[in-house]
């Protein structure tokens, strides 16, 4: 499959860089797919991010490895960008079987000892305890069935063998430096190949959507400043190619930083005026901003992707909050903003 020839999230192997290869192994929502990548050096191969553990991803996965002569249990590593159970749980599937290492952000330990209580004993997921002080019970209610049966889904959250954090690492005969970038999880790391100028992006930088923030088990404080400052951090970097975990390789990244700050820019000033005009809670400033590049109502969307919408009010509206052009007051549990 050549990246010109067919839609990015079609099965199938492309070479992106000498000795790199973005495989798409497929998601069951709407994502479509998850992009994990090949790092092959004469008979070692290493993976940076796995996919989702179903039989169909297993079986994409070693198809495309096959077409290159290699088999799942000649992966030596996963180097796995964030805690997400696309980008993790096929690793701790395949290590079980096969002795591969898997490696995974030192950050990420809250969200990894709260994912590996037993599912009676966790609670509730982060986002739905966030989503509680947004002012959206009823959705809180709609999406509790909706965790319960993604997080039977998800298969085994084991940690991994080795904890990252920044620094440089020698895999398959390349030099990458591994970078925190907290925004999206708070370990989620990049992997930087500055040699061959490729960025093993994760989801910090996508092409076509804003990554959401904070959505993890347990989300951490000021996640949308973290990701804002993670953003200008990779900006002072040497433009490099993009490969992002969803969708098509990007020859530049600057440009799509450049895109994201300036997205978030317009949020705030969004968020800000429509506390002006009266709306109180994050689910109430959500109602009145226009959602993806269709710019759509927030009833348009689903309740998934209308708990992401919510809870990119309220990151906003505590970055306002924080800098003083809002006062923001806890009532009855949810909170309140006012200019």
């Amino acid at each position: 499959m050549s990246g010109d020839a067919a839609a990015w999230y079609e099965p199938g192997i492309q070479e992106v860089a000498a000795g790199v290869y973005r495989i798409p192994l497929p998601l069951m929502d709407e994502l479509r797919a998850v992009n994990v990548y090949a790092i092959v050096d004469g008979g070692s191969v290493v993976m940076v991010d796995a996919g989702w553990v179903t039989e169909e991803s297993r079986e994409t996965l070693a198809s495309a490895l096959r077409t290159l002569g290699f088999d799942l249990g000649d992966i030596a590593e996963f180097l796995v960008t964030h805690v997400h159970a696309d980008h993790y749980s096929q690793a701790v599937a395949l290590r079980a079987e096969f002795g591969s290492r898997v490696s995974l952000g030192e950050d990420e330990r809250p969200t990894m000892d709260f994912l590996a209580r037993p599912v009676a004993e966790r609670g509730l997921f982060g986002p739905l305890r966030l989503l509680q002080r947004c002012g959206a019970p009823q959705l809180v209610e709609r999406l509790r069935p909706v965790f319960a049966e993604r997080a039977d889904s998800a298969g085994d959250w084991t940690p991994p063998d080795r904890w990252l954090r920044d620094g440089d690492i020698e895999v398959a005969g390349r030099h990458l430096r591994a970078i925190a970038t907290p925004g999206h999880t708070q370990g989620h790391l990049v992997f930087l190949d500055i040699d061959a100028r490729l960025l093993f992006a994760g989801d910090h930088l996508l092409p076509h959507i804003t990554p959401s923030i904070a959505f993890e088990g347990v989300p951490g404080p000021r996640a949308l400043q973290n990701y804002m400052f993670s953003l200008q951090l990779m900006r002072a970097m040497p433009d490099c190619t993009m490969l992002p975990a969803h969708g098509p390789a990007r020859p530049q990244m600057h440009d799509r930083i450049d895109e994201l700050l300036d997205h978030h820019r317009a949020r705030l000033a969004h968020a800000r005026q429509a506390v002006a005009g009266g709306a109180a809670t994050a689910h109430e400033v959500a109602q009145q901003l226009r959602w993806t590049r269709h710019e759509r109502a927030l009833s348009e969307l689903n309740a998934f992707n209308q708990m992401l919408a919510v809870l990119e009010s309220a990151a906003h509206l505590d970055v306002l909050a924080e800098r003083g052009e809002l006062a923001s007051t806890l009532v009855d549990g949810t909170t309140v903003y006012s200019s």
